[in-house]
This record gives C-alpha cells, structure tokens and sequence, in this order.
C-alpha cells in the first residue's frame, strides 16, 4: 500500500504522487513544521490510525520526518531500524518533549519497547529481526535530490543496493520516505523535476521490496 501524506503542498509543486495511492491531506493542520505540538501530534496519528505500518509511506518533506515515530508505534513485534538520512535525528528537542524533526529516532529509542535498535546510513544490518526502513532523500547529493537541509553523498545507486541489502537479509516491515523542497522555499522547476524523479525510482524500487 502507498500512503502520501501531504502537508507542505510539496507534492503539489511537484504534480507528483505514488502510484495507486492513498492521500491524507493535511495541509490546514498548524503546529506541525519542525516542532510537532501535542494537538497536530494527535491529529496525524488520528488521521494514519487506519493504516498500518506495512507499505510505502510518504511523509512531506523533511521538516515532517518525525511522523516516521508514528508508523513506528504501530509495529508490535520486535524490530529495528534502518534510517537513511544525513542527519541521525536522535538530538535532545529544544522544547521541552515536543515530537521534532530532530528528535524523532531519540523519541523512538526511549519509548518503543518493541525497537531494538537503530542502524544509519547502512544495509548491514547485523541479527535476523524483521526491519523497518525511513528515507530523508537530503543522504542524496543534489545530483538526486533538492532540499533546504544540507546535504549528504549517497548515490541512489548506493541507497538502492543498500536496500536490497537489507531485503535479502530481513522480512521489511514497511518503509517511508519524506525530504524534499516547495516553491515557498525558493524550489525552481529544475528542483521539483529532480525530485520527482528520484520518487519515481524509489517507488518502483520499494514497491519491488515490500
């Protein structure tokens, strides 16, 4: 199952979404850009309760990656997690226990029984529990992906081989993708075209996997 869930309007700018998709359409929900407050917080787990953690969930840009704690939640065997992202996202939130973009893996570590542990930026992926895989596309030079965080210097070729990795190794539980730019944020054509193309082959690639 392909999940988008759309917030910034990235998806928008880009007149792009999954194949066969379902969209959950937040974009009037406030408190929720970085810093996600106990009321949007509520709102976005509401709003994916009829969904499970199994599929490819597309979750905005990388200023919404907290939602992949979310997804989390719902796994209720045990498992680990595999997070692509240039960024760890385990840092301490600077307000008090708001859920953040930043905070998100810390959150899970602390809170999730069922997660065991967490592995970034690899596809070796040591034991045999079933894993669950959070792509931020800012771990991609802007040769495949465009965004307002800095950057890391995975080739999609290397993500992908990674990924495979890991489905030769591990039953993949579900898996999200979020990182991108808007036109709000000064994205030009050439950006949004990147993008969607580095979606596109995600897509297939995920969908080949789970």
């Amino acid at each position: 199952m392909n999940i988008f869930i759309n917030i910034s309007g990235v998806y928008d700018d880009e007149a792009w979404a999954p194949k066969d998709a379902r969209a959950i359409d937040l974009r009037d929900l406030e408190g929720c850009c970085c810093y996600c407050d106990p009321e949007a917080e509520a709102a976005i787990r509401q709003a994916i309760s009829p969904f499970p953690a199994e599929g490819v969930h597309w979750i905005d840009t990388g200023d919404y990656h907290y939602i992949s704690k979310l997804w989390l939640e719902k796994i209720s065997e045990p498992f680990v997690l595999a997070l692509f992202d240039n960024h760890p996202d385990d840092q301490e939130t600077a307000f008090g226990d708001l859920l953040s973009c930043g905070s998100w893996v810390k959150a899970a570590r602390e809170s999730l029984p069922m997660m065991k542990a967490d592995y970034l930026n690899t596809g070796n992926i040591p034991g045999d529990l079933p894993v669950y895989i959070s792509i931020d596309i800012d771990v991609m030079p802007r040769k495949f992906a465009r965004t307002d965080w800095d950057q890391g210097d995975m080739d999609l070729s290397t993500l992908t081989a990674a990924l495979d990795h890991i489905a030769g190794n591990h039953r993949i539980l579900g898996a999200d993708v979020c990182g991108g730019l808007v036109s709000a944020k000064g994205a030009l054509a050439e950006d949004l075209a990147v993008n969607s193309r580095t979606r596109e082959l995600l897509e297939a690639h995920l969908r080949h996997l789970i």
